[in-house]
């Protein structure tokens, strides 16, 4: 029988008094990430028993519009490849990638 790894992410979320975060940062160890400052995060976990997504999405008080928006296009980006990579799935990919052009064609992300 092979040994278990075990391997941790920790998140941290500061909150100030009417519990909006004011500080993110996250450590994983075994990736060399030790406290390292964050002003947005996006976590999707898969519930399998009641076959639903549980999501936690926050960002700090200090998060820039402008940024968010990238933030969300890169994200939107990432999940495609994601989603190629776990479905091999080619005409939905391409249909996700060209929404993602889509996305930054109309927030003017694209230079």
């Amino acid at each position: 029988m092979s040994k278990t790894i075990k391997s941790e992410i920790k998140l941290t979320v500061e909150l100030d008094e009417n519990r909006v975060p004011e500080k993110l940062s996250w450590t994983a160890k075994d990736g060399g990430v030790n406290a390292e400052e964050a002003k947005a995060m996006l976590l999707s976990i898969w519930d399998s028993k009641a076959q639903e997504t549980l999501r936690i999405d926050l960002w700090t008080k200090d998060m820039p519009v402008d940024e968010m928006k990238v933030f969300f296009h890169q994200t939107l980006v990432a999940m495609a490849d994601t989603f190629h990579r776990a479905t091999e799935d080619e005409k939905m990919t391409a249909t996700m990638r060209d929404f993602c052009d889509y996305f930054a064609e109309k927030l003017e992300l694209k230079k």
